[in-house]
C-alpha cells in the first residue's frame, strides 16, 4: 500500500502558485505584506491608518474572512481599492485565492496589504507570494501567545504590539515577551503602536518605505 502525504503535495501546489504571484508583483514593483493575528487584534485598523500615512501610492487592500465584508466595506470608505476573499469552512488564506485577485488587477500598484483570516495557526502556513509577514500582538492578548502560537513569531519579518495604550490596565509582561523572541526569532524587529491613539506610525511607516527602497533596488538589478 502506498501512503501519501496529503498536506505535503497541497502546501508544494500552494509553493507553486505563490511563486507565480511573487514573480507577477516583483515585475510591477509591488511591496505585499501579509498581515496576520487574531481577531480583534486591530489588523482593519492598522490597514487603515497606513494607508492614512501614505497618500501618494497606490495602494491594494486584500481582505481575509471566513464570511462577511464588514472589513472590506470599512477600507473602501476611505477610497482604497479592495477585494474580499470569503474562505468560508478555511481558516487562512492561500496562494490560489491571491492568484485569483492577481488576475483581476488592472492596475500598477506600490503596496498590496492582505489582511488574512484572524488566527494565530493556519496562516503562518501558507505562503501567498507576499515580501514580508507582519504579526500583530495586541496588550490583551498577553505575552504568553508567542509560547502557544510559536511558528507564526518563527516566521515573522515583523512583530507590532497594537494597544499600546491600554498598557497601564494590563500585566503584560515585555520581559517574558522578548526572552520567548529571543529562543523563537532572535533579532526580530518590534514596534510598539496604537491604532486607537494613532501613536508610533513613525517607525512602522519608515520600515515600510524601507522595504520597498530595497524591492525597488533589487528589481531595478
Amino acid at each position: 500500500m502506498k501512503k501519501i502525504n496529503v498536506m505535503k503535495e497541497v502546501l508544494s501546489s500552494n509553493e507553486l502558485i505563490a511563486l507565480q504571484n511573487r514573480e507577477y508583483f516583483k515585475k510591477n514593483n509591488t511591496l505585499v505584506l501579509n498581515i496576520m493575528s487574531s481577531p480583534g487584534s486591530g489588523k482593519t485598523s492598522l490597514i487603515l491608518e497606513t494607508i492614512k500615512r501614505l497618500p501618494d501610492n497606490k495602494i491594494l487592500v486584500i481582505e481575509g474572512d471566513v464570511a462577511g465584508d464588514i472589513d472590506a466595506k470599512k477600507i473602501e470608505k476611505s477610497g482604497t481599492d479592495v477585494f474580499q476573499i470569503n474562505t468560508y469552512d478555511s481558516c487562512h488564506l492561500n496562494a490560489s485565492m491571491i492568484n485569483t485577485i492577481v488576475n483581476k488587477i488592472k492596475v500598477k500598484y506600490d503596496l498590496v496589504l492582505i489582511e488574512n483570516v484572524g488566527n494565530l495557526i493556519c496562516p503562518v502556513e501558507y505562503n501567498l507570494g507576499e515580501n514580508y509577514k507582519i504579526v500583530i500582538l495586541s496588550i490583551p492578548e498577553g505575552e504568553d501567545k508567542p509560547v502557544k502560537y510559536p511558528k507564526i513569531f518563527e516566521k515573522a519579518d515583523l512583530l507590532l504590539i497594537n494597544k499600546i495604550d491600554l498598557i497601564d490596565y494590563s500585566d503584560f509582561d515585555f520581559n517574558k515577551l522578548n526572552e520567548t523572541l529571543k529562543k523563537l526569532n532572535k533579532g526580530l524587529k518590534t514596534l510598539r503602536l496604537s491604532c486607537k491613539k494613532s501613536a508610533g506610525f513613525e517607525e512602522l511607516i519608515k520600515w515600510i518605505k524601507e522595504k520597498a527602497g530595497d524591492l525597488s533596488r533589487i528589481n531595478a538589478v
